[in-house]
């Protein structure tokens, strides 16, 4: 089957699958940027968490916990299929620009092309040991405050990474639509156009991103081979 044929099939049958998550449906913080993906030909999305702030232990209350208590902020994780790998390295780029610097790149030898993206500001708290409270209020009263401004944050990664998204996207569009015309003027409509509908443009994103990311894992592209039946 021609590969296109076939990414369209498996596209077609990741989008008409029921959603299984608990809540139903996905996360407000990340359906516009889970519909720019899904509006495009050669991505669609498989699986989407804009993050999230638990507490391990399926306890009503804290004090009343009788085993071992995890505070615990996941940030957000997106997992997208892509045409190909070209399609997929412009996301990562992507990805990796806007402070997801953990996403990788996995290839299986029918040809699915999965990106992962994620970043490394997540964090996992022990508070209890078999049932002991083995911290603070005041102490737990902060890690709140700490996985609070990490929510934020995300929140912003999220935002930069659909509106640089959109730009990259567009720029790929015009430039497949007009081979011959590698760089387009600045004083073009439709460039004008676009830096008012995106403030943040994306030429800024790893300006913006470079102290905060500095101790942040190399961000080089991970591409995994997977058997023949993936």
């Amino acid at each position: 089957m021609d590969r296109n044929a076939e990414f369209k099939r498996w596209k077609a049958q990741g989008l008409s699958k029921a959603d299984l998550s608990r809540k139903g449906s996905v996360d407000e913080d990340v359906v516009e940027l889970v519909q720019l993906l899904n509006g495009r030909e050669q991505y669609f999305t498989t699986s989407s968490c804009a993050g999230r702030i638990i507490l391990l232990d399926g306890i009503v209350a804290l004090k009343k916990a009788n085993g071992d208590a995890i505070l615990k902020f996941e940030p957000l994780i997106l997992h997208v299929q892509c045409r190909q790998l070209q399609d997929a390295q412009i996301l990562h780029s992507v990805a990796i620009d806007s402070g997801f610097r953990n996403s990788g790149i996995t290839v299986g030898k029918r040809g699915k092309t999965m990106l992962a993206i994620r970043s490394t500001h997540g964090l996992e708290v022990p508070l209890s040991h078999k049932g002991k409270l083995m911290v603070t209020e005041e102490y737990i009263d902060f890690l709140l405050k700490i996985a609070n401004q990490k929510m934020e944050e995300n929140k912003k990664r999220i935002e930069r990474f659909y509106n640089c998204l959109q730009h990259a996207l567009e720029k790929e569009t015009i430039t497949n639509s007009h081979p011959k015309e590698k760089i387009k003027d600045k004083n073009n409509s439709s460039y004008t156009h676009q830096k008012k509908r995106n403030p943040e443009a994306c030429g800024k994103c790893i300006e913006e991103n470079d102290k905060e990311l500095e101790n942040d894992d190399d961000p080089g592209i991970s591409v995994t081979i997977f058997p023949e039946d993936y």
